[in-house]
Parts: C-alpha cells; structure tokens; sequence
C-alpha cells in the first residue's frame, strides 16, 4: 500500500515538472523579423467632411485589400491616435517592398485617393521593413 502511494506522489511530481517546463517554453518571447512593409498613416480631417466621408475613405481601405496583390493585412479600428490633434490612423501590411510599390501606382489605390483626398485634411505616412 505505501507504495501505491509512492508511486502517485512521484508521478505527481513529474506531471507538474512536466506542466512547469511546458509552461516556460510557451511563455517565452518570442518574435520575428519578416521582410513585409508595414505602411502606417496618422491623419487629420477636413473640418467640412461629413462622417459618411470619412467612413468611406476607411472602408475603401477593405476594398483596396481584396483587390490590390501584395496587400497582406490591414488595419483600420483606432486604439491610440498620435499626434494629439489626429483624428484617425489605418496601416497596410504589404508581402514585400515590391508590393508597396505596386500598391503606389496601382489604380484602385488612385480611386480610392480620389475618395481619402476629399475628405482627408493632412496626414503623415510612415513606412518599415526589416
């Protein structure tokens, strides 16, 4: 009977140093350094653009992404907006350099300036890689 006993406590124990171990493996930081384009825009609207104008220029951003190749993510739901004074911010995650600058002159993207122009007051632009 002690032994039985035994017998659970150390595999007791080596299930919780297995469950430990697992634990720090998983929660290690961990990251990477892919070679995609993050494309990163702060901007300010025009005081005379209507909200249905604004919500238009960041839907159109949804649209770009089905139809621009290269476009790997996007997103568009503010959490913090910096400068104070910016009143809205969106990025563009591109496979490559190759795609951003397809993106730049890609006809979609015109339209949709056409759009984010009429509405958009100033902006700033940042763009990063690895």
């Amino acid at each position: 009977m002690r032994s039985d006993v035994l017998m659970r406590r150390v595999l007791l124990t080596a299930t919780l140093v297995v469950v430990f171990a697992t634990g720090l493996t998983i929660g290690q930081n961990k990251y990477g350094q892919p070679k995609s384009v993050i494309h990163l825009v702060t901007l300010k609207w025009k005081a005379t653009s209507t909200p249905a104008q604004q919500q238009a220029a960041i839907a159109g951003i949804k649209n770009m992404a089905e139809k621009i190749p290269g476009i790997k993510n996007i997103w568009i739901k503010p959490v913090r907006i910096q400068p104070q004074g910016n009143q809205a911010n969106f990025a563009i995650e591109f496979v490559d350099e190759a795609a951003a600058k397809v993106y730049a002159d890609h006809p979609v993207h015109a339209e949709w300036n056409k759009i984010y122009l009429e509405a958009r007051e100033e902006s700033q632009s940042n763009q990063v890689t690895n």
